[in-house]
């Protein structure tokens, strides 16, 4: 199991062991320019590489890809406001999905999107952009995806009452 911890920047691994739990740290991210600010927990894909996102402070999704014993951190997209909110999420082709906070200082909302590996590159898809009416905003969840690839959320504000539950159809 894996996990990210805001107190501290790090990427901790839990592994069990005879009817315990042991802590391994495997990364600290301040040691790469000081980035702070991680809401999302860490994803496992392909080949043991971890994928998580910072919200501030240098907002991007990055990659975790084991190393010689350690860890190689790789920035995969960088964003210009906020960065995802949850823990990111993969599908059986190997593009993360995530939503990112709104940003008050610009009027934002949010928003859900889809990064798309590209000949060793990934490419930004804005799904949607929340607006903080009917839609929601706001949105604090992971992302889910069902066997026709529709993706599910909620965001904290919005709707008719105290958010939204949202469904976005490929």
């Amino acid at each position: 199991m894996y996990l990210t911890t805001t107190l501290e920047e790090l990427a901790w691994e839990f592994v069990p062991s005879g009817g315990n739990w042991t802590l391994y740290r495997l990364y600290e991210f301040n040691s790469n320019g000081g980035i702070y600010g991680m809401l999302a927990g860490l994803t496992v894909g392909p080949g043991g590489n971890l994928y998580g996102g910072i919200t501030l402070g240098g907002p991007v999704v990055f990659e975790l890809s084991p190393s010689n014993g350690g860890w190689t951190y790789s920035t995969l997209y960088t964003f210009s406001s906020t960065g995802p909110s949850a823990n990111l999420v993969m599908d059986s082709a190997g593009n993360l999905y995530g939503t990112t906070l709104g940003d008050e200082e610009d009027g934002s909302y949010g928003s859900v999107f889809k990064l798309t590996p590209s000949n060793g590159s990934w490419t930004y898809t804005d799904l949607h952009d929340f607006t903080n009416g009917s839609d929601g905003g706001y949105p604090y969840s992971s992302v889910l995806i069902d066997a026709a690839g529709n993706l599910y959320g909620t965001a904290s504000t919005g709707g008719s009452g105290n958010g939204v539950v949202w469904e976005i159809t490929p």
